[in-house]
């Protein structure tokens, strides 16, 4: 496993206003647009505004930004061992299986079934493994989709590892055009592609927005995954909508149940329409309709 170098997390605890302000704020001054950074509504019903930094900048610029929005709120800091987290998240990885598919790890290999679909996912820095609440939901809303429809083009945003990117290739046999914001997650989620013998139909796209020309080059499309945070699902719902087809499947997730009501009104409030909620893991995906 490759030695990735450690990260840093900062934190501001705000009211919801303000921490929205922060987040932006700190894009806008650290990340010049794109980068790790949002506010969400903590369990407690506060608020906070989140970044994270491949290397960590002064400290005493992180404070002066963050007071140039709010006078007196104090940044909290925390360091990521990554490769402990590597190392941790392998110890005990068991095949997880949502339907017809079986998401495993190469030690797994041989006990995949001939009538499962196998994708094969190490544990890395990018997100995804089929072991999360989030992405094992987005399987399972896939897998009842897989019954009834057959997508002619899949737009997967947020790919993390590509496991959503490569099941739905695997399912419908259709182009899939798969973002990531995280320039880390990219060679990982293109080396899964190449492995689960998906580079036919799967495009890896480093990119925060959904205007990109290689984007609108496919649209509009049947199925759209967006399996992130809450304020980014906000921020992106009006692309999102645009995107899809008549009668598209819109698949979300990222989002703790007591958030799940947000995120369904801001997507009916562009005309879809609810079709099911699933808890899993305290995690809650949502399946939407376009009409």
């Amino acid at each position: 496993m490759a030695d990735f170098p450690e990260s840093h997390v900062v934190r501001v605890r705000a009211d919801e206003r303000d921490a929205k302000r922060i987040a932006d704020h700190l894009l806008e001054r650290f990340f010049e647009g794109e980068g790790a950074v949002g506010a969400f509504e903590a369990p407690d019903g506060s608020w906070i505004a989140e970044a994270h930094f491949p290397e960590l900048p002064d400290k005493s610029a992180i404070a002066a930004a963050v007071a140039e929005i709010r006078s007196g709120a104090k940044p909290e800091y925390e360091t990521l061992a990554a490769k402990d987290w590597i190392a941790a998240s392998l110890e005990g990885l068991k095949i997880v299986r949502a339907g017809r598919f079986a998401i495993h790890g190469s030690h797994d290999r041989g006990k995949i079934s001939p009538n499962e679909t196998g994708i094969e996912i190490e544990a890395a820095l990018a997100f995804g493994t089929g072991h999360h609440g989030t992405t094992l939901g987005c399987l399972r809303a896939l897998t009842r989709l897989a019954r009834t429809h057959r997508p002619a083009r899949v737009l997967d945003v947020g790919t993390g590892t590509a496991v959503l990117a490569i099941a739905a290739a695997r399912a419908f046999h259709a182009p899939v055009i798969a973002t990531e914001i995280d320039r880390d997650s990219i060679p990982v989620a293109r080396e899964n592609v190449r492995a689960n013998r998906a580079g036919a139909y799967v495009n890896i796209l480093h990119t925060g927005s959904l205007s990109a020309p290689a984007i609108a080059q496919y649209a509009r499309y049947d199925l759209i995954f967006a399996n992130i945070l809450l304020p980014v699902l906000k921020q992106l719902a009006r692309p999102i909508a645009a995107l899809a087809a008549p009668g598209a499947t819109v698949i979300l997730s990222g989002l703790m149940p007591h958030q799940a009501l947000a995120a369904l009104a801001r997507y009916q409030a562009l005309g879809l329409r609810f079709e099911r909620a699933e808890n899993i893991e305290n995690w809650t995906t949502l399946t939407l309709r376009v009409p």
